[in-house]
Formats: structure tokens, sequence, C-alpha cells
């Protein structure tokens, strides 16, 4: 059976739910599947500031955080992060800037690994960020894998190639319809990890 962790850093909500879909989707395609999060960096006063995301701090308290033994444990590794000014969330980056140790020892090489991103607004560096992402992936030795166009959900979903990318509306709901592209890329990522660990 193939290991998935899911690792998602998520301020008000919108990356948790596309994490939870990414999971639904590789247990329905025999995986052994956790959802973690990364630990919550911002300082209380930012968090307070804002009612949403005051609210979903409190609501995932109980989500595991994100380790090392995460990474080590999984043959594939679904990542979910909402964009920051084109680039990775402080949150994200940091976990990930924290497993030097696991690279130097081999341990980051052959995984499988996607992402999915989020932004206000549908120009707002989504697809910056998943590329950015990609490039520490690639010096961790990992195999990327992108949905790219293989399912017609990538039209509804937007179309971001390098992976499911969505629109966060003033009300906090998503733009764009992404359930099924998020469920097809992760079935994708167990497709490949599969071939290559199982």
């Amino acid at each position: 059976m193939v290991k998935v962790a899911v690792i998602y850093y998520s301020s008000t909500g919108t990356n948790y739910q596309l994490a939870n879909w990414a999971a639904e989707a590789a247990k329905e395609s025999g995986a052994e599947v956790k959802v973690v999060r990364t630990e919550e960096l911002a300082p209380e006063a930012a968090i307070n500031s804002n009612e949403a995301w005051k609210k979903h701090v409190e609501e995932t308290k109980d989500v595991p955080v994100a380790t090392s033994d995460d990474i080590e444990w999984a043959d594939a590794i679904i990542f979910s992060m909402p964009t920051r000014f084109g680039s990775v969330p402080s949150q994200m980056k940091q976990f990930i800037d924290s497993q030097g140790g696991l690279w130097a020892t081999g341990k980051t090489a052959n995984k499988v690994v996607t992402a999915m991103s989020s932004a206000s607004n549908s120009h707002g560096g989504q697809e910056a960020t998943l590329l950015n992402f990609y490039t520490t992936m690639m010096h961790w030795g990992t195999i990327i894998v992108a949905p790219g166009y293989t399912d017609d959900s990538a039209y509804a979903a937007g179309g971001n190639p390098y992976g499911t990318s969505v629109t966060q509306g003033q009300d906090g709901s998503m733009v764009e319809n992404v359930e099924n592209a998020v469920k097809h890329q992760a079935r994708r990522v167990v497709e490949v990890a599969t071939k290559i660990h199982g």
C-alpha cells in the first residue's frame, strides 16, 4: 500500500479543504493517507485581527503538525498552500527549510510529489508559487507529478497545469470548481507512486 502524506498550510481554510479532498481521493485509490499541517508562525495579533483566520486556527488545532517523520514515512507527498506575493508562505517555507537533515541523508530522493495553491484573485501568483515550490523539490531529488491536462477537470478548475489552484472570493468561498481537479491530481500521484514504490 502506497503511503501518502498530505501536507498543507491554510490560514482561513481554503487549502485545508483542498488537502481533505486530496486525502479522500488518495484513500479511495487504495493509499494509506495522513493529513498534517505546517506550524502556524504568524503572531497572535495578526491572527486575531482576521475573524476567519482566528476561527480556522481554532477549528484545526487538533490536526497534527507536520514533522520530518511524515516526509520520511511517505512514498508520495501532496502539498497545498496559499501564495504569498507569488511565492511559498513562510509557514510552509520554514517547514521545508528545516528538512536539511533528511535531504543530506538522501531521504527526500524519489519521493513522488505534487502541489496545489490558492490566491485571492485569479492572477495572484498561484502558478509562480507552484513553480517556486517545485524548484525546491528538484533540489530534494523528488519526482514531480503535475496534473498537466491529463483530465478535463483541469479546465473547470481554471486550467493550471502545474497543480490545481483556486481563487478565494471576498466571501471566503472558492471561485472555480476545483474538487474534481484536486481529486484527479491526488489519484494521479497515487498511480505514479504505486508504479515506483508499490
